[in-house]
Parts: C-alpha cells; structure tokens; sequence
C-alpha cells in the first residue's frame, strides 16, 4: 500500500506526491471505478497501438470520467459536501 501524506489527502509513489482516491467511497464502487479506469487506459493503449485518434479520445474521456468520480481530479474531495462527494462518484461513473 502506497505511503499517505499526513492529512491523507495524497499518497506518496516514488517522492511524487498524488491525489489519494476519496475514502467516503463506498468499497464496492471504489472497485468497479478502478476496474473501469484500468479498462479504460488499457483501451487508450489500443487505440494509440491502432492509430485511432477517435477510439483514443473515447477512452481517455473514460479516464477522466473514472479519476473524477474517484476523487483523483475535479474538484477536491476534502473541499466537497459529503452530498457532493456522493453525486460525483454515482454520476461521474463511465
């Protein structure tokens, strides 16, 4: 497991620090959108190994989608209404 800063606002890889996933996520779903974020870089390296700016652009919107909804991009997590937190991992889903 990746080191946290202090406040648990971020993790540690390599000295570089990274928003950590917001952990009011429901388990279950904190699941499935990672399952969903890695289909989604996996699909992004198809499309780039195809040469399909169209697929590419699809996925990485996929991606996006994904770390919004994961607390990882957008509006912080710590700076939300739990009711904002809520709506943002049930309707930023993929």
């Amino acid at each position: 497991m990746p080191e946290h800063t202090p406040d648990g606002r971020y993790v540690v890889v390599d000295g570089r620090r990274w928003r950590a996933t917001d952990p009011e996520i429901p388990q279950d779903v904190a699941a499935q959108l990672r399952k969903d974020l890695m289909s989604a870089r996996r699909d992004v390296g198809a499309a780039l190994r195809a040469a399909d700016p169209v697929a590419e652009k699809a996925a990485r919107a996929r991606v996006q989608a994904a770390k919004v909804a994961l607390g990882e991009r957008g509006t912080p997590w710590w700076e939300q209404t739990p009711e904002e937190r809520r709506a943002r991992w049930e309707q930023e889903q993929p």
